[in-house]
């Protein structure tokens, strides 16, 4: 996750998303390095436009329910965990996740 926060900084700020710059972030952080995350990171970008990342997870809607939707909300979830899926390999940034 640490990977993913260096290269929006990086972005934020203007410099070039890249291995070596991703890395320099996190060391001068002080954060864990873990170069195939890294390399996994800058893999997904290179498909995708941060801007676009960024506008597709502001614009996702924001759900207020009564107290008792949440009860539902709980009961709907344990339902759901108990029946086992099939969950896709992400791939591209998502493998991040």
């Amino acid at each position: 996750m640490e990977s993913i926060y260096a290269a929006l900084l990086l972005h934020k700020a203007g410099g070039k998303i890249n291995e070596t710059n991703v890395e320099k972030v996190l060391t001068a952080a002080g954060a864990k390095v873990d170069k195939d995350q890294i390399v996994k990171l800058i893999a997904g970008l290179k498909d995708t436009k941060i801007e676009d990342i960024i506008k597709s997870a502001s614009s996702a809607p924001v759900i207020a329910t009564p107290a008792g939707g949440a009860v539902e909300k709980k009961k709907e979830k344990k339902k759901k965990e108990e029946e086992p899926e099939e969950e896709e390999e992400p791939t591209g940034i998502g493998s991040l996740f």
